[in-house]
């Protein structure tokens, strides 16, 4: 909760829409010990994983993102069956609903299910029938962006985009998949490596966007821009290092999706209050607030909005900037923006009036 109560039930109220999602990235201790008992699948024998406590306790202390992703696809191995991949998928929604998520664009990664002989089908139709029930059930809208692993070679990125256009995920406008993204460790795996699959996507219509300065210097970022043609920049919070490459990314209207939470946790900033939000409201970079993955990070969106209240004692005005700019830069259509723009201006009259 923030530190004003009243200004909590605001930031509740906000009709949120979440674009820095890894589906992967809500595998909760509880849920993995669940599924390892479903599909009698040993826990390792890592101390860590002594009980949901303790592993529960690791996740608040990672030293760095290698440190965090040994665990994130150790414990990938208990997900194996469609029902699985739903009931991932279907944990992030029910809680993306409380903390009042309207709309959600979610990545999940192949590479880490289809090495282990879990089909792609099999992760598709899983996560596919969560985003149906969440806008049936819940009332979210959702899309689904297929990522690359960065750091495995590029020929199994191909393997993978070429098995996703042969099952059909990106015909039409109805594409199961709406967009690629590009993820894990970031420093040494440059983004114009993976330019091929990028063009095809782009000539297919499939939206893009990929992670770039976190870790990684502003040139990753140019990187994803000019190699890639990204339409969106996961984090990019390195883009204040640079101020030209911050004025183009002002003028083409990129947005950033910033995860907070997430920063702190790998150790990239030692607290929220160093990201550059102020800075970036004030000059017109448009960003969206995100947990990344919130079973790993200390929490989900909502922790997120809270902690950089906490951190920049954010005005009304420039909570309407941020909310306004998230629902505008994401890739559902105008009739979905114009009623989560209705939502908020509601919402926004709620809390005058109160």
């Amino acid at each position: 909760m923030c530190k004003s109560s009243q200004l909590h039930a605001f930031l509740h109220a906000l009709p949120k829409c979440e674009h820095h999602l890894h589906l992967e990235g809500c595998l909760s201790p509880t849920l993995l010990f669940a599924l390892s008992a479903k599909n009698n699948i040993p826990i390792p024998s890592d101390p860590s994983y002594a009980s949901i406590a303790t592993l529960t306790e690791r996740y608040n202390n990672f030293s760095n993102l290698n440190d965090f992703l040994a665990f994130y696809y150790r414990a990938l191995d208990v997900v194996v069956s469609v029902d699985d991949f739903e009931m991932l998928g279907w944990e992030y929604f029910t809680i993306a609903n409380r903390d009042g998520v309207k709309h959600a664009e979610v990545f999940f990664d192949p590479q880490s299910h289809t090495s282990r002989g879990v089909s792609l089908e099999t992760v598709v139709s899983g996560f596919d029938r969560a985003c149906k029930r969440a806008e049936k059930e819940l009332g979210i809208t959702s899309k689904l962006i297929m990522c690359f692993l960065r750091h495995l070679p590029v020929q199994e990125a191909r393997v993978t985009m070429d098995e996703a256009v042969k099952g059909g995920y990106f015909d039409g406008e109805e594409s199961v998949i709406s967009a690629l993204g590009l993820d894990s460790s970031e420093v040494g795996f440059r983004p114009e490596i993976f330019q091929e699959m990028y063009v095809e996507a782009e000539k297919r219509g499939i939206r893009r966007t990929a992670h770039a300065g976190e870790e990684g210097d502003p040139t990753y970022i140019s990187g994803a821009l000019d190699g890639l043609h990204a339409e969106r920049i996961d984090h990019g919070i390195r883009l204040i290092e640079d101020a030209d490459l911050m004025d183009r990314v002002i003028k083409e209207g990129i947005m950033l999706t910033v995860c907070p939470l997430s920063n702190v946790c790998l150790q990239v900033v030692q607290h929220v209050g160093q990201l550059p939000i102020r800075k970036f409201l004030e000059a017109g970079v448009k960003f969206s607030l995100n947990s990344d993955d919130p079973a790993y990070f200390g929490g989900y969106i909502l922790n997120n909005y809270c902690a950089v209240q906490d951190a920049f004692d954010l005005s009304i005005a420039e909570w309407k900037t941020i909310v306004e700019n998230s629902i505008q830069g994401s890739w559902c259509d105008q009739a979905r923006k114009d009623e989560l723009l209705t939502m908020l201006k509601e919402c926004l009259s709620e809390h005058a009036a109160s």
